[in-house]
């Protein structure tokens, strides 16, 4: 995975010990659980088929014996060292029935019985017949009764490890998901953390609805490859070495057939990568694409509505739903061509060719049936990680694509965040030739030059486009200028952290944003240095206290997203106490008297003329009446200060001012925002 694989792996690395001690209990939970087809085997091979075994006679008190026709016998792998044995012996099935045979040697091949004769017929086509004895249901059972302690230890070991295979599993799961929850927490802090750092002009270009996705979806696959792909590999690659590892120890030539399966599936996951790659980066591309347009689309429903755009809304979302149920089509069909069905192929194929073989005696004599039941199982077991490791290649891909997005967003520039205060500044602000651009030689603004006074009022107007919104954008650094430097109390305002710098600015946007919460915290952003007085003395000095006390729950009434519940008018005021509450040096109305009503309006006039004193304030204005005691009032045109000057000069030279002036008051539309 490359550079992407590196930097998962060092999120993986900051909880390292529960992830690695979840690895370490699942190598436990598959070592314990390959133990099994072993316990099979010699159940098999030892328990139940060993009764063909050949049986001694021997002393009725030596242990394990079966009693037959007054005799005593005793198997001979089970005789101690030195004791004496009797007279030879054999158990033999034809068939469902079992029969007495006496002595040891007896041709190997197809039995059948004709009475009290057996004949064996060797592959060779030579035959041999013994007579035989044939046994009772409970005569044959005391050829297995010496066994079933055996047996039921060996069956109680294999249900022990089962449980203590459960057990490390369980611990393995809880770890590594635990684990898992808590990278994509701590990626997802970070990431929000890296959009509180980025540049406003970043969000320009980039609709919210993406970054959510980057946020919330991406993050939520590369926790599924912590959770699921890391666990299914990792579990895969122990189990196929630990059942490569015991079919060579059962027989080398089982396991050289099982051996092609490692190949095949490195060059299956190869394969599948290719393909899966492209269309997972469409996929991803799509869905932020369909989540943008939704968080646009609930953003902007009133003007859909108003101006009838619902058809062509639809349109415009089917658009980008239907590509997107295209290339999941794709993907659908690519795991479909590439799931456990191909799996379960080559399992039966290998199966196929195992037991042609085991019919054929190819493997030997040193192959018997309980040695072929563990590889059957153990293949059966193989697969399971297979089958794990190809069902989990699609969130592999879905995980990496998603990661690059992620980390292509954390490698965004960003501002470091300032800690500390600074002192408040006076609030002289000088702008010295600044000439700005948004796009390269589109310039905004030109040779702009003008000083504000500690606790002036400088007015900026002009028509839509003529720079005074980025006057404003320049000082709040919400941009940085490219030539001419902007100053605050004599500091270059690039030299000061973009934090500190704005720790005593203060801004009243025309349109306030409002988030979730109540009006008290609304205006206090909850921030602890504002205190319940401070909120109340802002409201009061806005003249919004009495206003919103009539409410059902007073300044503690709920505000719901954007506070939509609330009018126009008390939005701003909102706003405007939230600024005050700060208590700024620098103070920036935008348009903040816009949407408000000419009484409301009258009401923060009032509370202006008091609260400006000792306060550098910037006003953009399309109320030209509400700046008449502004100080300075500087008018722009086309990114240049064409007059300067206050109310009264400006009017006498009978220029752009004047005119502006005279066609509002003149009842012509007042509509010159910026």
């Amino acid at each position: 995975m490359g550079l992407t694989g590196k930097r998962l792996f060092q999120y993986a690395m900051l909880y390292k010990r529960p992830i690695l001690f979840a690895l370490a209990l699942l190598a436990l939970a598959v070592s314990v659980e390959l133990l099994g087809p072993f316990i099979a085997k010699r159940m098999i091979d030892q328990n139940i088929l060993g009764i063909e075994k050949v049986w001694y006679e021997a002393d009725a008190k030596s242990g394990k014996t079966a009693e037959y026709d007054g005799k005593f016998y005793k198997r001979e792998d089970r005789f101690a060292k030195g004791e004496a044995k009797g007279a030879p012996a054999r158990v033999l099935q034809a068939g469902a029935s079992y029969y007495w045979l006496e002595g040891a040697d007896v041709l190997e091949g197809s039995r059948q019985v004709d009475g009290g004769t057996m004949t064996v017929t060797a592959e060779d086509g030579r035959t041999q017949e013994y007579a035989v004895t044939k046994l009772s249901k409970s005569e044959v059972f005391r050829f297995y009764k010496p066994e079933i302690p055996g047996l039921i230890t060996l069956a109680t070991s294999y249900f022990g490890l089962l449980l203590l295979a459960a057990v490390f599993t369980y611990g393995q799961r809880l770890l590594l998901q635990t684990s898992a929850n808590k990278i994509v927490q701590r990626m997802r802090e970070d990431v929000f953390a890296h959009t509180q750092r980025l540049p406003v002009q970043y969000f320009d270009n980039l609709p919210a609805g993406k970054v959510v996705s980057r946020i919330t979806n991406d993050t939520e696959a590369v926790r599924e490859l912590f959770v699921a792909v890391l666990a299914n590999f990792f579990s895969g690659v122990v189990y196929m070495a630990a059942i490569l590892g015991a079919l060579f120890l059962l027989s080398p030539k089982l396991a050289l057939v099982a051996l092609p399966l490692v190949p095949i599936l490195l060059l299956w996951i190869v394969v599948y990568r290719k393909f899966a790659g492209r269309y997972n980066e469409v996929i991803r591309n799509k869905l932020s694409d369909i989540n943008a347009m939704i968080n646009e689309s609930i953003n902007g429903m009133p003007i859909i509505q108003a101006f009838r755009r619902q058809k062509m809304t639809m349109e415009e979302f089917d658009e980008h739903n239907k590509e997107f149920y295209k290339y999941q089509n794709k993907m659908l069909s690519l795991n479909s061509i590439t799931s456990h069905n191909l799996v379960n192929v080559f399992r039966n194929i290998i199966f196929i060719a195992v037991i042609w073989m085991f019919w054929g005696k190819w493997l030997g004599s040193a192959v018997t049936v309980g040695v072929l039941y563990a590889f059957v199982d153990y293949m059966n077991r193989m697969f399971q990680p297979i089958v794990g490791i190809v069902n989990q290649l699609a969130n592999l891909e879905t995980a990496r694509v998603s990661a690059e997005r992620v980390f292509k967003l954390l490698d965004e520039p960003g501002i470091d965040v300032a800690t500390g205060k600074l002192d408040r500044y006076k609030g002289e602000v000088a702008f010295k030739n600044v000439t700005f651009a948004y796009k390269a030689e589109e310039y905004v603004l030109k040779n702009i030059s003008f000083e504000a006074r500690q606790g002036e009022t400088v007015a900026l107007v002009g028509h839509t486009g003529s720079g005074k919104s980025s006057i404003l954008n320049l000082l709040f650094r919400f941009y940085d200028v490219e030539q001419g430097t902007i100053s605050v109390d004599g500091t270059d305002v690039r030299d000061i952290p973009k934090q500190l710098l704005r720790q005593h600015m203060g801004i009243v946007l025309q349109d306030p944003f409002l988030f979730t919460g109540t009006i008290a915290s609304n205006v206090s952003l909850d921030n602890p240095a504002i205190s319940r007085g401070k909120v109340e003395k802002a409201l009061r000095d806005v003249g919004a206290y009495d206003m919103f006390m009539s409410l059902p729950g007073g300044i503690d009434e709920p505000v719901i997203e954007k506070g939509s519940t609330l009018s126009a008018g008390q939005r701003q005021l909102i706003s405007f106490a939230r600024a005050l509450a700060y208590d700024p040096a620098i103070l920036i109305l935008d348009e903040a008297t816009a949407s408000i009503d000419t009484e409301t309006e009258a009401v923060i006039q009032a509370a202006l003329d008091v609260l400006k004193k000792g306060r550098t304030t910037f006003v953009i204005a399309h109320r030209l009446s509400t700046i008449r005691q502004a100080d300075q009032i500087l008018v722009l045109d086309h990114g240049e200060i064409v007059e300067r000057g206050n109310h009264d000069s400006l009017m006498a030279l009978r220029g752009k001012y004047y005119a502006m002036y005279q066609l509002q008051q003149g009842g012509a539309s007042p509509v010159l925002s910026a």
